[in-house]
């Protein structure tokens, strides 16, 4: 079976076509950085604008890196929350109509499912059940996951984000947009004990984050100590321990509640090198193994959508002609397969 995938629910326009023999067939994707960066963070409205430049023709592109042309696809997936309702549906309009045209089933995917289950492309993926820690800029969940679809909620942050608070401390910082890798890169000449900044909700029970009271720490040492070179990195390093620290703390919380022994780091910070660095070294003193999707993956891209799409599409699943998005979507909605 060979799957287009189509994500379009923020600011990048992901591409890519799956076949269930052959594996990732191709897989392109166009990032809209420059055009939002004057404004210090996404415009909906222009990013809905430019997906609708942007995704037919890298659908062509995809196609033709693939060799294949649309005769040879056998079902169409794309992103339809949670995200940006107006982005969300390009995608969804371009490829519910695609399906219509070809006369294939289309499918609506979850943007968050499709983080989990992109390390499922690499070469030795986890397997079943295993715990999964979902890190970008709009989302910080943990979740037990059984199956596809036989996912529970563990915790979740209950504010910001991580990559939210990444990325607003680095505006409070004035670093360049998008400022979570400029921070992270940064970090590495600060030392990371200069400052006491908290590990939000970790003297609790419980496995929710809170990250807004430690952006709040932040902007106050940015404050009072001005923003020499050394001073930021030093704020960088700092603030970056807070958040791997904190997430650390509430992974290892999790797997000994749960007694799973595999974890799954999934979206945009996962590609953290300090994050990748101390979750390696916990699952080693635990005798457990963590699993990531290539850099690549990590932030939003169409082969994680078409992966996806492929499990639900080859157990029956499809659309009808009804063209819908849902920008919030709890993700303990989906049926299970």
């Amino acid at each position: 079976m060979r799957v287009l995938g189509i994500e379009t629910s923020c600011d990048e326009t992901g591409i890519a076509i799956y076949d269930s023999e052959q594996g990732l067939m191709s897989h392109v994707l166009y990032s809209q950085i420059p055009l939002h960066a004057d404004y210090g963070g996404v415009v909906p409205e222009l990013a809905s604008r430019d997906h609708i430049r942007k995704t037919l023709p890298l659908i062509q592109q995809a196609l033709k890196e693939a060799n294949c042309g649309a005769q040879s696809i056998d079902g169409v997936a794309y992103t339809a929350g949670p995200g940006l309702a107006g982005a969300l549906l390009v995608g969804a309009a371009i490829g519910r109509s695609l399906a219509l045209a070809w006369d294939k089933p289309a499918l609506a995917v979850h943007h968050m499912e499709g983080h989990l289950l992109a390390p499922m492309l690499e070469e030795t993926p986890p397997e079943f059940p295993f715990l999964a820690l979902l890190v970008s800029g709009g989302h910080t969940q943990i979740v037990r996951v059984d199956g596809i679809g036989q996912y529970q909620l563990l915790g979740e942050s209950i504010d910001d984000a991580a990559g939210e608070a990444f990325d607003k401390t680095a505006k409070l910082m004035g670093l360049a947009y998008p400022g979570g890798p400029l921070l992270a890169k940064l970090a590495t000449q600060g030392d990371a004990k200069k400052y006491a900044f908290p590990r939000p909700m970790t003297d609790r029970p419980g496995l929710d984050f809170s990250f807004s009271g430690l952006k709040t720490a932040a902007a106050n040492v940015i404050a009072a100590e001005g923003t020499s070179e050394q001073v930021q990195a030093n704020i960088a390093a700092s603030f970056q321990q807070a958040v791997v620290d904190t997430l650390v703390i509430k992974c290892k919380r999790a797997l000994v509640e749960t007694r799973l022994k595999r974890l799954v780091v999934a979206g945009g910070v996962s590609a953290n090198t300090s994050l990748r660095e101390q979750l390696a070294a916990l699952m080693a003193s635990m005798k457990g193994q963590v699993f990531y999707p290539r850099k690549d993956f990590c932030t939003d891209n169409g082969a994680m959508i078409a992966y996806a799409g492929w499990q639900r599409l080859k157990a029956g699943q499809a659309q009808d002609l009804t063209i819908g998005v849902t920008p919030r979507w709890p993700m303990d909605q989906l049926p299970p397969l």
